[in-house]
């Protein structure tokens, strides 16, 4: 008998909350008040670990449980009054997650004289979420891509066009259009020594030739930012995959579409299916409240020619998709 989806997702919050009592001494207390705090009751989580009591907050609870149920989190420790996760000093709890703080906990280190940080052989210029997400989360793993032509939409620094190539991509085609994310993207390709594997394209997917309008944004602000396409001062070309697979003569049987570009699956997914569709395998987070559409507006197009499994809810997740 099939256990239907929404107990097996309780089923795993219970585990993970559980999982707390090999990470905290107060765990039982602890998993009460974090309850507490689920419906709205101001109460303090207040952990104790050996001779370190501190204060943490309900996302930063959350997280270390989850990343302990991962793996990623291995140990909480208290050495003089001086709390360690993985053997790494941590001043305060509070900013675990904070994108270089985490790094060092999940193994990547800082080179300060050659100004990178690394971890088994790959190296990146800036330590961004994007980075731990793809390489330490696991966003992309259910993907072959060992001698396949990947279509990288929206490479953003290069994080996951370089996950792709050490996993034995053939090629990727690693299309940007936000030009700082683009620049930093080259520096990280030049760094892995991948320039024979990643093709970079400074431009933006959309189901039409033209222009997508680039907000005038820092290289760090551009998630959840969707360059539409239309004139505008700040633009970058508008490329689509009919052009993208003509100019690579790419073997479309033997090729993943990934999208990650903050709203364009919608408008290519929705306007341009004739050349999605030519994909056996795609993957993309889908963001329908940047162009104001539904979870079901795409699934009822993919629906058609595939078979989609989702990670998320209906405003933000991972959709990926295998050809029927």
């Amino acid at each position: 008998m099939m256990v239907p989806l929404r107990i097996t997702k309780a089923l795993t919050k219970v585990r993970r909350a559980l999982a707390s009592r090999y990470l905290f001494d107060n765990w039982f207390l602890l998993l009460i008040r974090y309850a507490l705090t689920r419906l709205g009751f101001n109460v303090r989580l207040t952990a104790r670990v050996g001779d370190c009591t501190f204060e943490l907050s309900r996302g930063v609870f959350e997280g270390i449980v989850i990343g302990y149920s991962r793996g990623l989190i291995r140990s909480i420790e208290c050495n003089g009054k001086r709390l360690v996760v993985n053997n790494i000093e941590i001043t305060n709890i509070n900013d675990l997650f904070n994108a270089e703080t985490y790094a060092k906990v999940l193994g990547w280190v800082y080179d300060p004289i050659n100004q990178y940080w690394f971890r088994g052989g790959v190296r990146f210029r800036r330590l961004r979420d994007v980075v731990l997400e793809v390489f330490d989360y696991g966003v992309y793993e259910q993907l072959n891509v060992v001698s396949r032509v990947v279509v990288d939409v929206g490479a953003y620094i290069g994080d996951s066009a370089i996950y792709f190539a050490l996993k034995g991509a053939k090629k990727v085609i690693a299309i940007e259009p936000h030009p700082g994310a683009y620049a930093e993207m080259l520096d990280n390709i030049r760094l892995n020594n991948m320039e024979n594997v990643i093709i970079p394209i400074n431009a933006g997917l959309a189901s039409k030739p033209g222009e997508v309008c680039v907000e005038d944004v820092d290289t760090s602000s551009t998630e959840f930012i969707y360059h539409r396409p239309g004139d505008c001062p700040n633009a970058a070309p508008a490329v689509t995959l009919s052009e993208l697979i003509n100019r690579f003569n790419i073997d479309i049987d033997n090729a993943v579409l990934k999208m990650n570009c903050e709203g364009c699956e919608y408008d290519v997914i929705l306007n341009d299916y004739e050349h999605v569709r030519l994909f056996g395998e795609l993957i993309l987070e889908y963001h329908p409240y940047a162009v104001n559409k539904s979870l079901n507006d795409l699934l009822n197009v993919l629906g058609r020619d595939y078979k989609c499994n989702i990670k998320g809810n209906k405003d933000l997740g991972i959709m990926h998709c295998i050809k029927k």
